[in-house]
């Protein structure tokens, strides 16, 4: 058995962990573990406590994924209800869909009795009123939202703020992987972005007779190279988990433009063995892992991964921050 999941995942993994060694399955367990994370307001880039769009509106993406049946089920822009994951994982067990968004994503959840909550927290509120007060027009304000939004897309929050989420990784004791994900995204995303988190072989995959892999940062650079389905055939091909992780971050090389310096990808084998790199990370990049033996989850350092930095467009210029982490 093994559990893996990245800093955030830190208020979760300790129920995954004992529900596990009951015996549980690998998603069960999964779920339960999210959803504590969903719950927890310090953890400023899921659920409750994460941050907004560009029009104050706290949008949550998540997914799950039973790699014994590659059956999958994924939410994006859910608004009002405060567990993605769940809704996912009822869109995968009650539906022939494996994606809802959007306003239908928030029917199918007040439909299956999901739990609805105000998503937009203090400290978030207070930090979009500051990026709003400081750097929208007076002009725009007097017809906000009615304004063009790509100005401040672009330009609306340091890069390095609000581009995470937090993902689990499980292999139960009867062989069974499973992942599932959850995030608000983006801070001060364009309304409607959706992430590689709900997007299945970008931001997670999952094959009990391989392994399964999971991404965190900007999930724009993720969806574009496929990155966790490639770590999964990766190692279908035979190569080890560590292997096949690096030959995923070779693949990133190609890709011109974009925050690639913000994954990290977190990966298991079917015999557990666990493997996870930051690109272009710092020493301070961290995950949590739980096996066998284990009294408590430990936190461990990711390997860090350079890709030169004379790519142009991993440099962000800078910017104002109107967060107050």
């Amino acid at each position: 058995m093994i559990i893996l999941t990245n800093n955030e995942g830190k208020s979760g993994i300790g129920t995954t962990a004992r529900l596990l060694r009951e015996g549980r399955a690998a998603l069960d367990a999964i779920e339960a573990g999210v959803r504590l994370v969903e719950d927890d307001e310090t953890v400023r880039t899921v659920g409750r406590g994460g941050w907004p769009n560009l029009l104050g509106e706290v949008e949550l993406d998540g997914s799950v994924m039973d790699g014994s049946t590659l059956r999958t089920g994924a939410v994006g822009g859910l608004k009002g209800f405060r567990h993605p994951v769940s809704v996912a994982r009822q869109v995968m067990e009650r539906l022939p869909h494996e994606l809802l968004i959007g306003d239908g994503a928030a029917r199918f959840a007040a439909e299956i009795g999901e739990e609805r909550g105000e998503l937009l927290a203090d400290h978030s509120r207070k930090a979009y009123q500051r990026w709003f007060d400081g750097e929208v027009s007076p002009a725009d304000r007097a017809n906000w939202p009615d304004v063009p939004l790509t100005p401040y897309c672009q330009n609306a929050v340091d890069p390095e703020i609000g581009k995470d989420t937090t993902v689990f990784l499980a292999l139960d004791a009867a062989g069974h992987i499973a992942t599932g994900t959850s995030t608000s995204g983006w801070g001060w995303k364009y309304p409607g972005r959706l992430g590689d988190s709900p997007i299945i072989g970008a931001g997670a995959y999952a094959d009990t007779r391989y392994g399964a892999c999971a991404c965190t940062g900007a999930g724009e650079m993720t969806i574009r190279a496929g990155t966790a389905r490639a770590v999964v055939l990766y190692m279908k091909m035979g190569m080890s988990v560590e292997r096949a992780v690096k030959e995923a971050v070779d693949d990133m090389r190609a890709l011109k433009g974009g925050l690639i310096s913000r994954v990290t990808i977190h990966a298991i084998d079917a015999r557990g063995t666990h493997y996870v790199a930051a690109v272009n990370g710092l020493p301070t990049n961290h995950y949590w892992v739980w096996l066998p033996g284990m009294p408590e989850p430990e936190s461990r350092p990711c390997e860090i991964i350079q890709i030169s930095e004379d790519r142009p467009q991993d440099k962000p210029t800078a910017m104002k921050v109107y967060t107050d982490v």
